[in-house]
């Protein structure tokens, strides 16, 4: 059987957006300041890269202008010069599935530049925001964050969030969320919800991964994981390779979530890489890496379909907007 080379791929998380900011002089067409770039885009068949905008709260304070200059980073050099089309309604993902087109999405990591204001979270939603991660690591106004001690869950406006999400089909995402946060959430919440970026702890003990019973919870509600390229969430010592991932995937297909993997490979993120996983144009190598494994079909889920059916699935219809 001969195989088309080129696949078909779905990222969840990148950092892109936070280096345009502090350096707007980047092109992201093809600057080597980046790990994701439109031509390693092209060169490793990513049709949509869901694009986080992050706040680095631990070095400056988060505001709500701060998250309004990323999207506005995101419309002129990603979906404006840069070429992407905008995706974010049911209808577009329908689309997607069907008529391969290079698109990217918005995700906000961590709600602290909201300040609490639920009316920045609509605003966001307005401007095509559509998926929130309540945390980064630590506690905010909405919740802990998986680094915290104490391992607290939503507060009362968090709740409130999660509450104006489950409305407005703003979808939540909780790698970063604290354990019992994510449990909180899978009681609260009345849509599924994924794990943008984070991988199996029982592969590699990192505190950002999930438990089994986590990533149980996310099959039973058909929700997702993105398995995630960050070296130390892969291999326990940080030294990994693209093989290495391949562990994860055979863990999670144990506990039945074969239909729940996709992938979210933190680009721009982070300051060393997976060997043979350093930028996405990599992805073409590492989809024959597969292929060599597993079954054609397995691997087209994992790479593209399993993300395209949870969006025109769980995404808000532009039909029933106001």
């Amino acid at each position: 059987m001969v195989r088309n080379r080129q696949r078909r791929v779905a990222d969840f998380h990148c950092d892109v957006l936070s280096k345009l900011q502090a350096s707007p002089d980047i092109d992201f067409r093809n600057d080597s300041r980046l790990d994701v770039t439109l031509d390693r885009l092209l060169a490793g068949g990513v049709e949509l890269q869901v694009f986080a905008v992050y706040l680095s709260t631990r070095r400056e304070k988060a505001s709500f202008e701060r998250i309004l200059g990323q999207i506005e980073s995101f419309r002129n050099k990603v979906a404006g010069i840069g070429g992407l089309q905008w995706l974010r309604w049911k209808e577009e993902a329908a689309e997607q599935i069907n008529t391969p087109t290079g698109r990217g999405m918005l995700s906000l990591e961590g709600v602290d530049g909201l300040e609490g204001n639920l009316f920045y979270a609509q605003l966001c939603f307005e401007l095509g925001v559509r998926f929130i991660g309540v945390t980064w690591n630590y506690a905010n106004w909405a919740a802990d964050g998986v680094l915290e001690q104490r391992n607290g869950g939503f507060t009362e406006q968090g709740r409130k969030l999660v509450d104006w999400c489950n409305g407005s089909g703003m979808l939540l995402d909780v790698s970063h969320l604290a354990p019992a946060g994510f449990w909180e959430l899978a009681e609260r919440s009345i849509r599924p919800f994924i794990a943008s970026h984070s991988n199996a702890a029982a592969v590699c003990g990192h505190p950002r991964n999930l438990s089994d019973e986590q990533i149980k919870a996310l099959i039973a509600m058909d929700g997702r994981i993105g398995l995630t390229f960050v070296p130390w969430f892969v291999r326990d010592g940080g030294l990994a390779k693209a093989g290495d991932v391949l562990r994860h995937i055979e863990h999670i297909c144990s506990l039945g979530g074969s239909g729940q993997i996709m992938f979210g490979s933190d680009f721009d993120g982070i300051d060393c890489w997976v060997e043979g996983l350093e930028h996405p144009g990599k992805y073409a190598e590492f989809a024959e890496l597969l292929l060599a494994r597993y079954p054609e079909d397995a691997v087209n889920g994992w790479l593209h379909g399993n993300a395209l059916a949870f969006l025109a699935k769980n995404l808000p219809s532009k039909e029933i907007q106001p």
